[in-house]
């Protein structure tokens, strides 16, 4: 199955999602999700549907997919054919012919000539065509697939007030019948409403703009000319490769990722981190795309392009988070799918209530059941959730934390109790070796101990490594890590070698107060002591988690005595120590029957243990983001971001319920007095609109509240 990913335009509320998602999955693709707020659309197919014809599917449904390349054109592809660029354009087309008939409806103003029907008749006529245009197509287009959206309301509310109204000019008593405002005002008012909801909406996308905005720098690439003289010459950054050489000068953006060749610089990742605080970085060292030399000049060459870049990695997991669904939005779902079928049925139930039960006249009646129309917003219901979670992921992301999915916001509210990993999680994962012992020859004790450790990824077996540096190491015959207990290996001349923890050397030695222990043929050589520092900010977040009762608990592989002091000095309920992988994996299990658990770890040795928690939390180094079996990740190894991201969730979480509550009330509420005749449908057109502005305020609002 190959994966695609598209990027729709003209998607403007959850029925548009769900036409082009009940259009893919009839087409037979996999895996969809439809994201009416960012417009991306991904699933999976197989070769034997190609892609232009799911392309010119979606185009026929009244939507346009958009191609990077083809830069963005003027038109709008909101279903209309007219050349208007967006609602606000068409709100001032149409204001100009709706002012008229307005300002003759104040009290007090009487302009002769606008009583005339038939000036009425053509001031209506021009925005009944762009109204038809825009919400007549989309309409039709949405019953052809068989999910009315609510477009199909503002049709049905401007044709009746316009067709009764021109009835009443046939009759010739027209002055009974004249509705022509009415029509007017719905259509304006609704093209004022969508330009304001389409801005707010755009700015829940703010966040992920810049980010994506970085992306594209220009760069100064080296080449060199056929003397081997250096040339440089400006190209976009797009147009790297590969291998291709660039130099980067003092308060410039790093065009792609790349490895520093010449050169030392302070780069500031806030772009990836939200850290603003400068990184030295020197010859070998990484450089992520985006980020910017504070200081320094440096000479690169990049390691990686497009899709490949821990910014474009990023970029593309926001963006699929953003496209899943968390459970609390299932419900309005499905209430969205049937809304506008509903809502017409209210309709016509109003005209036919009041105009036989209540004994108003057919023109009241009508105004009634129009204002149902205009007034009811599935909208509300369809931008709730999606609003409030682009918000949320784009301010974490902001601040280096990375949610795969919509559903570990969610599930953050309920985390009672947080594992650390000890090694790299509370403490640096930095060794220096603090002491050592041998019983042989200290070259030979070094060599052999360097020669071991070389095949270990253990954070400790790489301090040794780094310091004890040996030209001529062993060359083994046979070498192998033995997970959770150290490295074996046996030299060419038959000899047994082991480098490992204390449960390798128990019966040997009854000290059991070292990290490493080295043997040689079943005898004790020597032992090795690192130390690990702890995270300066590893007391404060447990501090805060312990604020909020939620209970902590270190889950180590190393030795008690080591994790007592780690778990002693900062605080933390419980301390579990000596694990194994696969005793950790346990644990987890075991804690999650309890409570809801996240586990917080280093991402390399602990993946089975995040996949197996509620909420797996991996601390990644920037340069490799998505390679991690957690959820949610936050950016070079931002332990004190953890609160936050908690906090994040769980407000995102209170935004939405909030949404949805705000979306179903107004519902609830408008649709009754409209019916009772307590609201005219010009200020039903302006209400409405203004009922989906409130949403996306509540969940802007969440850029700027204090979530920890």
């Amino acid at each position: 199955m190959e994966k695609v990913n598209l990027k729709v335009e003209g998607m403007s509320c959850t029925n548009c999602a769900l036409t082009i998602d009940k259009y893919l999955k009839s087409e037979g693709l996999q895996n969809v999700k439809v994201n009416f707020i960012g417009g991306d659309v991904s699933f999976e197919k197989d070769d034997s549907i190609t892609q232009q014809k799911i392309e010119k599917g979606i185009n026929s449904l009244g939507y346009h997919v958009k191609h990077e390349n083809s830069g963005h054109d003027d038109h709008d592809h909101h279903g209309g054919s007219l050349p208007f660029k967006n609602h606000l354009h068409r709100f001032w087309f149409c204001m100009i012919f709706t002012a008229p008939l307005v300002l003759h409806m104040l009290p007090g103003v009487h302009i002769h000539f606008l009583m005339n029907p038939y000036v009425q008749l053509a001031l209506t006529i021009p925005v009944y065509i762009v109204g038809m245009d825009f919400f007549g197509r989309s309409a039709i287009k949405s019953l052809w697939s068989g999910i009315p959206n609510m477009n199909v309301l503002i049709a049905l509310g401007s044709s009746a007030a316009f067709g009764y109204s021109l009835y009443g000019l046939i009759v010739g008593n027209a002055t009974d019948y004249l509705f022509f405002e009415t029509a007017c005002t719905t259509i304006t008012l609704v093209y004022l409403g969508n330009w304001m909801e389409d801005a707010s909406i755009e700015k829940t996308q703010a966040a992920l703009k810049t980010l994506a905005k970085s992306q594209k720098v220009m760069a100064n690439m080296i080449a060199f000319d056929e003397h081997h003289h250096e040339q440089i010459f400006q190209v976009e950054s797009t147009a790297l490769h590969v291998g291709d050489l660039v130099l980067i000068r003092n308060g410039e953006h790093v065009p792609m990722d790349s490895k520093i060749l010449w050169g030392e610089a302070n780069v500031n990742e806030a772009i990836i981190t939200g850290e603003s605080v400068p990184i030295e970085k020197k010859i070998k060292d990484q450089l992520i795309g985006g980020s910017i030399l504070e200081s320094g000049t440096v000479k690169a060459q990049v390691t990686a392009v497009g899709e490949d870049t821990v910014l474009s990695n990023i970029l593309k997991l926001v963006k699929e988070a953003q496209t899943e669904k968390p459970p609390v939005q299932q419900m309005a779902d499905k209430i969205s799918a049937v809304f506008v079928p509903t809502v017409v049925s209210i309709a016509l139930l109003t005209l036919a209530i009041n105009y036989f039960f209540a004994d108003k006249s057919f023109g009241d009646s009508l105004l009634r059941s129009i204002a149902v129309l205009v007034i009811s917003c599935p909208c509300a219901m369809g931008l709730a959730t999606p609003a409030a979670v682009a918000v949320g992921l784009g301010r974490a992301a902001k601040n280096g934390i990375l949610f795969k999915n919509a559903r570990s916001l969610e599930i953050f509210k309920d985390i009672k109790q947080v594992v650390f990993d000890k090694t790299g999680t509370l403490t640096t994962g930095k060794f220096k070796i603090e002491n050592f012992k041998s019983e042989i020859n200290e070259v030979d004790f070094k060599r052999i101990a360097y020669s071991l450790e070389k095949y270990s990824n253990h954070p400790v077996a790489k301090s040794i490594v780094n310091e004890w540096k040996i030209k001529d190491e062993i060359r083994w015959a046979s070498v192998e890590e033995v997970k959770g207990l150290g490295i074996k290996s046996k030299d060419k001349e038959g000899n047994d070698f082991f480098a490992g923890s204390y449960s390798i050397a128990s019966s040997f030695t009854k000290d059991d107060a070292h990290n490493i222990y080295i043997i040689r043929n079943n005898e004790l050589i020597g032992w090795i002591d690192v130390a690990d520092e702890i995270r300066p900010e590893a007391k404060q977040v447990i501090a805060l988690l312990k604020s909020k009762n939620i209970k902590t608990i270190l889950l180590s592989g190393d030795r008690k005595e080591k994790s007592q002091k780690v778990g002693d000095y900062l605080g933390i309920d419980e301390v579990v120590a000596e694990q194994t992988p696969e005793q950790k994996l346990e644990k987890i299990a075991a804690y999650t029957t309890i409570a809801p658990t996240a586990m917080v770890g280093d991402g390399i040795n602990d993946a089975p243990a995040l996949a197996k928690a509620t909420v797996g939390i991996s601390l990644s180094d920037a340069s490799q983001v998505a390679m991690q079996s957690a959820q949610v990740v936050l950016m070079n190894h931002g332990l004190k971001n953890m609160p936050l991201a908690l906090g994040l969730g769980k407000h995102t979480y209170l935004t939405i319920k909030g949404n949805l509550f705000w979306a179903f009330a107004y519902n609830i509420v408008a649709i009754p007095v409209a019916a009772f005749g307590f609201l005219s449908p010009t200020f039903g057109a302006l209400v409405m609109g203004l009922s989906d502005v409130v949403l996306a305020i509540n969940s802007l609002w969440l850029n700027f509240k204090k979530v920890v």
